[in-house]
Parts: structure tokens; sequence; C-alpha cells
């Protein structure tokens, strides 16, 4: 696996009672990941070298992010190591604009969009859609609200166009929220969706999934169902693909943005699906029969820790875990900083609003926010 991030650690979790004996390219020997996999090489990813002497003796490659340059995935692939995802459908979730243009091509509804040039181009934009506030983004880089602007005149337009890369401009979409629709896909076809969830941001970042999404037709859940099987199909997907989407008001569902890996909305999945995203992520990768999907409760939410006031868990750990013994703590190994990412929770029961209750107390005391 390329990447030593959480992602990496929690599919290296699910890989254990496989037998799955994992190596890892890791930043750094503190990566989240590098702490816990056995074999561990330490090399920069967007070296040729350094991945071709990594992929020795590997019999398949994923990764813990979309970041390895395209031109270096082709030449492991002319080497003959499978990577899965290939470059082929990487690319997709590495370039907005090649993934805008990719959807367009199969009819997959988006946001209106186009890449601009500079701010006046980006003003220009704006006009054709009904005038300012417009999204910019970055075509590449970007995660977790970084390389996105929102935008309200020609002047905000400035600073997207400093990253010295092609800017996206997306119309302002009039959503009611933010759902995710994850699926896993391997080599032969076989292909299975999990519930469409709801994912709650701040500032950016996702903070909250509830799984299934609440009050979401069966209908609407079904179209982005199947629209996220479509896409991984057209795009050759190989592994989990998370295709986030925006639910506007008038009732119809639009494709934000695409990840093809283990995705945040899909956590719950851990501790309230028959088979976690990281199981199947593996079964695909080695192309093995896939899981049940299936939740295993009427309502599961995951909430993300992020890092505050606590650097030390142990004190809040015996409060949360007193408080709800039927809590699920996922812990990424991380130094505590302040609003990064460093765990998750989980809870799940019948009733979502204390569902709902116990994952924030758990998220908020594991930061500080909550003390009592």
């Amino acid at each position: 696996m390329v990447g030593g991030g959480q992602l990496a650690r929690m599919t290296h979790e699910a890989g254990i009672p496989l037998g799955i004996k994992f190596k890892l390219l890791s930043d750094t020997p503190q990566d989240s990941a590098a702490q816990v996999v056995s074999e561990v090489v330490i090399g920069d990813y967007r070296d040729l070298a350094t991945l071709r002497d990594f992929a020795r003796g590997c019999d398949v490659i994923t990764f813990d992010h979309e970041h390895v340059p395209i031109e270096h995935l082709r030449a492991l692939e002319a080497d003959g190591i499978p990577i899965r995802p290939g470059p082929h459908a990487l690319v997709h979730a590495q370039n907005k604009g090649v993934m805008r243009a990719r959807l367009d091509e199969i009819g997959a509804p988006s946001p209106r969009h186009r890449i601009v040039a500079d701010p006046a181009d980006a003003a220009a934009f704006a006009a054709e859609v009904g005038g300012f506030p417009i999204i910019l983004k970055t075509v590449s880089g970007g995660y977790d609200g970084k390389g996105v602007w929102f935008v309200r005149t020609e002047d905000d337009a400035r600073e997207p166009f400093l990253a010295g890369v092609a800017v996206l401009a997306e119309e302002q979409v009039d959503f009611t929220r933010e759902l995710a629709a994850n699926i896993v896909r391997s080599p032969h076809g076989q292909a299975v969706a999990y519930p469409v969830v709801e994912s709650r941001q701040v500032d950016g970042v996702c903070d909250t999934v509830i799984a299934p999404a609440p009050d979401l037709s069966g209908e609407l859940a079904g179209q982005a169902q199947e629209l996220a099987l479509r896409i991984a199909k057209e795009l050759g997907v190989v592994g989990h693909l998370a295709v986030e989407l925006f639910e506007t008001r008038d009732g119809r569902i639009l494709v934000n943005e695409l990840a093809m890996r283990p995705h945040n909305s899909g956590h719950w999945t851990q501790d309230g699906a028959v088979t976690s995203q990281f199981a199947n992520h593996v079964r695909a990768v080695l192309d093995l029969p896939l899981g049940d999907p299936r939740p295993r409760a009427k309502w599961t939410v995951m909430c993300n820790v992020l890092g505050g006031d606590y650097p030390d868990m142990y004190h809040a750990y015996l409060h949360c875990m007193a408080r709800d013994p039927q809590l699920k703590i996922h812990m990424y190994g991380k130094d505590v900083k302040p609003g990064r990412k460093v765990g998750h929770v989980n809870t799940y029961g019948d009733d979502l609003d204390d569902v709902l209750e116990r994952a924030r107390h758990a998220a908020g005391y594991l930061r500080g926010t909550i003390t009592e």
C-alpha cells in the first residue's frame, strides 16, 4: 500500500484476519500506518525509482491517497505490477477537470462548470450561471476544503490562480445536504453498494456521518447507488469508490467529488456494516468475492475526533468508555494538533437522536470541547 496514513492503518487491520501480508511505502516512520505494519519502506512516492524498488515482490499495489503521479503508475503497470485502482481510473480522482469532462461524457449529473483562465474569466463564468457567488477549485492537490474557494467577486478570485495549476469554476449549488454513495468493485466486475449516508461538514472538513441518510427517499437512494455503480464501471474503478453528492432543493442529486480509496464517509462501516469498506477494499484489490455491505443496526453515526486540548487520551477514554460501553473508538496514533483528524468514534442503535448524542459527546470529550 502506498501512503502511510490512517486509511492504510485501517486497511491493514482489515487484512489481518485473512493473513494478508502488507508492505507499506510511507513518508516517515511516525505515519499512522507505519506504526503498526511490520514491513515499512520509507521513501518518496513521487520518485519512480523508489516506487519500482518498493513494488518488487508485491502481488498488487493499492493506495492510501490519490497523489502518486499517473505517469509513474503507468510505468509500474508496464513493468507487470497490478495497480488497483489503475491509472486510467485514478486520474479522475487526481484531476477535477478530467473528472468533470468524463462525467459529462457518461451523463452523470454535475454542477455547471468549466476551466477558467484568470479572475476575469471566472467573472464571465459567474455571469453565465446567474452571477456570483461561485466555487473555484484547483484541479489537483485539494482535500478537506483545501484548494477550494467560495468566491463572491472578481477580486476574490485572484488567490486560486496563485497556485500555478489549472482552476475549475463551478456554480454554487443550492443544496439541502451532502450525501455519499460508497461502493466497492472487483476486477471481475462484482460490485456491492453500501447504504447512502448523510455527511455533515464543518469548515470544509467532514464532522459527522449518519448511516443511512435520514429521510432520504428510497427512489433517490437507489438513484445514488446506481449512479455510483455506473461511474465505477465506466471509469474502470477497482476497489472502494466514494461518490460525494449534493442533494438539491428541487430533489436531484449532483456529483461533487470522487475518491478511489476507503473514505471518511465509510468509516461507519467498521462497526455498523456486516463487511467494512476496508475489508471489502482488501477483497476487491485481491479479486476475492466481496462481503455483505448491509448495516448491522438501524442507525450508525460516525463523528471525527479532531485534535484539541487533550494530547493524552487515557483519562478521556475512562470517561467515554464508562459512559457508553457500546461506543467504538478508533484512534490513528497521530500527534494531537488543533483541528487535525486524530481519530473517529462510531455509535449505533435504534434511536437516531440518542445515537447522534452519544457520538457527538464522545468526539467532543476526546477533543476537549466537552468536559463532563
